[in-house]
């Protein structure tokens, strides 16, 4: 489980866009949208990561609003430094995503 704090402008974005998911009746959690999980998976950047970024993409099956990961993890890339983030996404986009 991560938690966000809101103490970045994307977290803070993250959880406005976030809603609730009933997983047992009368039981529900707020999580966050698949862009915006596909968004700190690929900014973490760890192994299980890019796993899970991968079966995201393939869950959602063409679904994923590109527009708003590009946008959002674009700025979050720069601050990490120099990285393969933005190449690794991209070629996963390709691969798996329809």
């Amino acid at each position: 489980m991560d938690v966000a704090l809101g103490a970045l402008p994307f977290e803070e974005l993250a959880i406005r866009r976030s809603s609730l998911f009933e997983y047992l009746p009368g039981i529900a959690l707020r999580t966050c949208s698949a862009e915006d999980l596909v968004v700190m998976k690929a900014f973490a950047g760890r192994g299980q990561d890019w796993v899970d970024v991968q079966r995201i993409i393939v869950r959602q099956s063409g679904g994923l609003d590109w527009a708003h990961v590009w946008q959002q993890l674009q700025p979050l890339a720069e601050l990490k430094g120099p990285s393969e983030t933005l190449t690794r996404l991209e070629r996963l986009r390709r691969e798996f995503g329809g």
